[in-house]
C-alpha cells in the first residue's frame, strides 16, 4: 500500500512537469499569431487594402490568426488539464478523470506517452482503485 502511495506521488510530480513542458510548447505559435494579427491590421501588406493583391490576403491573414490561436488554446487547455490531473492524483480523487487524462497524454510524445502508459499501469491496480475509493458514492479523505 505504501508503495502505491509513493508511486502516485511520483506520477503526480511528473504530471506537473509534463504540464509545464506542454504549456511551454503551446507558446511556440505565438509568433505566428502576432504575424496574423499584424496582417489583419494592415501592417504587413498595404496593397491588400486597395485590392491590388494577386491573392486574397485577408483569408491568408485569418488563417495565420485562427490556426495558431486554436493551437495555443488547445495546448494550454491540455497543460491545465494535465496539471489538474496531477493534483487529483495527489488527493486520490476523480479516478476516471485521471485515467482519461493518462490516455490523452499519450498523444504528447515522447514525454506524455511514457507518463500516460505508466499512469495507466499504476491506476489499473486493484489496490490503487481502493485508494481512490472507486465505485463508492462518498469519498473519505
Amino acid at each position: 500500500m505504501n508503495q502505491d502511495v509513493d508511486q502516485i506521488k511520483l506520477l503526480a510530480i511528473f504530471h506537473f512537469i509534463v504540464a509545464g513542458v506542454a504549456g511551454l510548447f503551446a507558446c511556440f505559435p505565438i509568433f505566428h499569431l502576432l504575424m496574423g494579427i499584424s496582417m489583419l491590421a494592415g501592417g504587413f501588406f498595404p496593397d491588400a487594402a486597395a485590392n491590388e493583391a494577386p491573392f486574397p490576403f485577408g483569408i491568408f491573414a485569418l488563417m495565420f490568426t485562427l490556426i495558431p490561436a486554436a493551437i495555443i488554446f488547445l495546448g494550454w487547455a491540455f497543460a491545465i488539464s494535465l496539471a489538474v490531473s496531477g493534483y487529483f492524483l495527489l488527493k486520490k480523487q476523480h479516478y476516471l478523470f485521471c485515467m482519461v487524462m493518462a490516455g490523452v497524454s499519450c498523444i504528447f510524445t515522447p514525454f506524455g506517452t511514457v507518463l500516460g502508459v505508466f499512469t495507466i499501469i499504476v491506476l489499473m491496480r486493484p489496490s490503487v482503485k481502493e485508494l481512490f475509493n472507486y465505485g463508492t458514492v462518498g469519498q473519505a479523505e
